[in-house]
């Protein structure tokens, strides 16, 4: 006894006749029969009475079918998990992001993402970009966000979004009534600087070297949160992802472009050798979708 055969046993015994059967099955009639007395001799049941080419069930084949009705039940669940799993994966999804994607564009995707499917589990974390990359290469995460500056070996990486770099500045810093900020306006400025291995960090400083322009540091991070944070406290100014700073406007920090123009680069992260399931896309979708705002660039 095979699964198959419960399967032709099933069809017949639904659908009434061995041609309705072959039909519903898309295999031919002989096989049918042919199945149908392979699963007689295995169980040494007589299933069915054949009369006049017809199969009519016997009282035998009533009571297996009562039996197999709850393990097809049991199937069909079976092939419903695996469809399910097959399309959503696990029935959960793992984020990470680097910080300065992590109070705009990640929160209004998860809302979106939320709505279409509020049956996945979600989890996110907002981490460094080499932390980024060390959980997505692990496989502890499904989708990462990270800047550029990471090594990538061990995850599949593709160019996410860019965002041009702006000057973050206290509503009442003197630099507010420029237009646009020039490397030599920072000059003797208390400034808060990103890390010193993030890429955005060594052009900055590259110009700024080129010009003779020497900023006083105050303070070093990795996030452009807290340099928003910083600058809305009043400790001096910075360079920005203006998506960072969209919680903060409109308080005590105000955003000036700067010239020449430098971006954030951003990219997307996916577990090696691994096919995202529909549920990953459908977040990465979202993702993309939110990614734009003042400053992109393509």
């Amino acid at each position: 006894m095979n699964l198959r055969q419960i399967e032709v046993f099933h069809a017949v015994m639904t659908n009434g006749t061995a041609s309705r059967a072959a039909e519903v099955l898309r295999i031919s009639q002989p096989a049918v029969s042919k199945a149908v007395q392979e699963l007689e001799r295995s169980t040494g049941l007589a299933l069915f009475h054949r009369i006049n080419g017809r199969l009519l069930a016997t009282s035998e084949a009533q009571l297996f079918f009562r039996e197999v009705e709850q393990s097809f039940t049991g199937l069909i669940h079976l092939r419903s998990a695996a469809a399910r799993i097959r399309d959503f994966g696990s029935g959960e999804i793992r984020l990470a992001s680097l910080s300065a994607l992590s109070t705009n564009v990640v929160p209004k995707a998860l809302f979106e993402f939320q709505k279409r499917h509020p049956e996945v589990a979600i989890t996110f974390q907002a981490r460094m970009s080499s932390v980024v990359k060390d959980l997505i290469a692990s496989g502890q995460f499904d989708v990462g966000v990270a800047a550029d500056e990471i090594d990538l070996a061990g995850v599949d990486a593709q160019p996410f979004r860019n965002y041009r770099t702006a000057i973050a500045l206290p509503v009442n810093h003197r630099l507010t009534e420029r237009t646009i900020i020039l490397p030599q306006d920072l000059h003797g400025q208390p400034f808060i600087a990103l890390a010193p291995e993030d890429t955005t960090r060594r052009q900055v400083d590259a110009i700024l070297e080129s010009e003779s322009v020497k900023p006083k540091i105050v303070l070093e991070t990795p996030y452009s949160t807290t340099i928003c944070a910083m600058v809305n406290a009043g400790l001096g100014c910075g360079v920005v992802n203006p998506l960072t700073a969209e919680p903060y406007l409109g308080k005590n920090l105000v955003l000036r472009p700067f010239e020449p123009e430098i971006y954030f680069r951003t990219l997307l992260l996916l577990p090696p050798n691994r096919q995202p399931s529909k549920i990953v896309r459908d977040l990465i979708t979202e993702l993309k979708k939110h990614a734009d705002g003042e400053g992109h660039s393509s």
